[in-house]
């Protein structure tokens, strides 16, 4: 399986905390599957992405 990167790049680590919780949690409530693992990256800028698997 491969990674898949979210499309926006986050300035702080809770930020991009706060979007892996809820794509772990409530993806369920818009008619998603949870993916089965997300991760928060730090880029080499400074700055945070996710990334996740199906």
């Amino acid at each position: 399986m491969k990674w898949i990167y979210w499309s926006r790049i986050f300035d702080s680590k809770f930020q991009a905390g706060c979007l892996a919780t809820r794509m772990k949690e409530d993806w369920w409530v818009y008619g998603y599957k949870s993916p089965k693992e997300v991760e928060i990256i730090k880029l080499k800028n400074g700055k945070y992405g996710v990334r996740y698997i199906w």
